[in-house]
């Protein structure tokens, strides 16, 4: 058949990046060394028709283990089976390798796959993936996701003024000081909200200790106060302190996702489309959040494939949300839809996903290729 699929390529590529301030790892005890470079595992799907179709795995340091599992474990699956029916043949795979991780690398590897899938589907019906999924393609929003700086307040307050000046109306910084809290508020004066990504650092009576605090600077959302992640109970009685409160990068599957909500733990849900199981699972996601009082408002900390892929999402929803762009500087986009410096995104109105990689500028910063060929 014309949709069988007959070869999987993974290409992982290590972007350069500057961050305007100082250069930091990318979370505290995670690593001592500067983060330089920003990692896209892209994950290419051809089928028998000749098409092919890009998607994204999350990589984010852990490139090598979730290409690995793509290369030796979930691309043999995958040869000689049907590219055209998505639902069924990711509820399969999601069965068939459960045993593995309901979360991690594996189910980040099937998010590559999925979001791959989609672009086919796309392309087969001659349609932007985001019309395809019941979108209008009206220009996004973005908003401006910025590095992390140590507490630094001048490289805070600097660079929420950069992005101010670029039109973006949202800057989410991701510090976990109150000075560094109020001085990206001060430096906007008003002009854009500021978003609280702290990662996790909290307990739970710390975190309702530091939303006290802040609950009247009217900060747009705090994100991730309590560690660990999947005590929503936790979360949601920092919620209670009175301060809107993000979260969902690190929840695995609709389900989970279920369980956040009625915790009552959020106002906004943040689910990654490289890391719970694609485009697939993020409509499972938007499905269930209809009937709890929150927003979705898609985590998105990449450039490539998966980057489109939020977008297209974000184009499709009921109610217009915003797409998490990295406030940094490269050397050259990697395609034409990434572009830091621009607070709108107009997806482009071609058959699929639309990603049209600059290889000029990307080759150079390839890092590894695999290959599951046929039989």
């Amino acid at each position: 058949m014309s949709t069988e699929i007959v070869r999987i390529e993974t290409i992982a590529v290590s972007l350069p990046f500057e961050t305007g301030g100082p250069r930091l790892g990318m979370r505290p005890g995670l690593n001592t060394r500067p983060w330089m470079a920003m990692d896209c595992l892209m994950v290419r799907v051809e089928t028998a028709d000749g098409r092919s179709g890009w998607g994204e795995a999350f990589a984010h340091f852990v490139g090598p283990a979730t290409q690995a599992i793509l290369d030796r474990l979930l691309g043999p699956w995958f040869i000689g089976r049907d590219a055209g029916a998505i639902t069924r043949l990711m509820e399969q795979a999601q069965h068939a390798f459960h045993g593995l991780g309901r979360n991690g690398p594996v189910l980040h590897a099937l998010s590559g796959i999925d979001i791959a899938l989609w672009d086919l589907a796309a392309q087969r019906a001659g349609q932007p993936l985001f019309r395809l999924l019941g979108g209008d393609g009206a220009p996004l929003e973005r908003y401006a996701s910025l590095m992390r700086y140590g507490g630094d307040v001048d490289a805070v307050a600097r660079n929420c003024r950069r992005a101010v000046d670029c039109g973006y109306r949202v800057i989410k910084l991701h510090e976990t000081t109150v000075p560094a809290f109020r001085a990206a508020r001060d430096a906007v004066e008003g002009r854009a909200g500021i978003a609280l990504d702290v990662n996790c650092p909290w307990s739970v009576d710390e975190a309702r200790a530091i939303a006290r605090e802040i609950r009247d600077d009217h900060f747009y959302w705090l994100e991730e106060p309590v560690w660990p992640p999947e005590d929503f109970r936790g979360i949601a009685r920092v919620r209670d302190e009175g301060v809107t409160v993000a979260a969902g990068e690190n929840v695995g599957t609709a389900h989970e996702f279920q369980r956040l909500f009625e915790a009552g733990a959020v106002d906004v849900a943040q689910p990654s489309v490289t890391k719970v199981g694609g485009i697939s699972a993020m409509r499972r996601i938007l499905e269930v959040a209809r009937v709890y009082p929150v927003r979705v408002v898609p985590h998105c900390f990449y450039w490539g494939p998966g980057y489109l892929a939020t977008a297209h999402v974000a184009a499709s929803t009921p109610r217009p949300t915003l797409v998490e762009t990295a406030f940094i500087d490269l050397e050259r986009p990697p395609h034409p839809c990434f572009e830091p410096a621009s607070a709108s995104l107009t997806l482009p109105d071609q058959p699929g996903l639309g990603f049209l990689p600059d290889w000029d500028a990307l080759e150079p910063h390839v890092v590894a290729r695999g290959m599951t060929p046929s039989g």
